[in-house]
């Protein structure tokens, strides 16, 4: 286990419980899983795009991503189906945790005026969803090499059964939210 399941595990865990009221420490959430998720730009054009953000995507998650492939064709796009378009990954258990640490820990405070990510981005049932308009906030990529910045989607999937219970958990992770955000 790394720090940040350990500090949880031993502090974080108990204090989520009362300040819940659960009765049953398994009951209480819990991290799941952290989705990731990259729409290649210009894939369409040179397929070379794709393997090139699939090698940064590498570097940030610590795992080789999934190549997405269209759905459907869409004409207005020059889209066919079948054609490689992006990239995802899953991440669980201990690469989880330790991007979850790095994320909150290293990444967020490098932002350039951050004062916290907002309260508004939980679904109802307790899942986090969070973008970046550039992969280059994380230290494990070198921006002289990258030629076309790219961003991308993550989702923070939890046990927890509502906004509230999301937003307590994350918190005693030490996500760093807003200080006037509202669940």
């Amino acid at each position: 286990m790394n720090n940040l399941q350990v500090q949880f595990m031993k502090t974080g865990l108990k204090e989520l419980q009362k300040e819940l009221g659960i009765k049953n420490p398994m009951a209480v959430p819990a991290l799941a899983k952290i989705a990731i998720n990259v729409g290649v730009k210009d894939a369409i054009l040179d397929k070379k795009n794709v393997e090139k953000a699939s090698s940064i995507f590498a570097q940030i998650t610590g795992q080789k991503p999934k190549v997405t492939k269209a759905k459907k064709a869409i004409s207005g796009f020059k889209l066919r189906e079948g054609v490689e378009i992006g990239l995802m990954t899953t991440l669980r258990g201990k690469k989880m945790y330790d991007f979850f640490e790095k994320l909150v820990f290293i990444v967020l405070p490098r932002l350039r005026d951050f004062h916290g990510v907002s309260t508004k981005s939980f679904d109802n049932r307790g899942n986090y969803s969070l973008g970046f308009e550039e992969s280059s906030v994380f230290p494990e990529v070198d921006t002289g090499k990258v030629e076309k910045v790219q961003g991308f989607e993550m989702t923070i999937v939890t046990t927890a059964k509502s906004k509230k219970e999301g937003f307590l958990l994350l918190q005693k992770l030490g996500m760093p939210f807003q200080k006037d955000g509202k669940i």
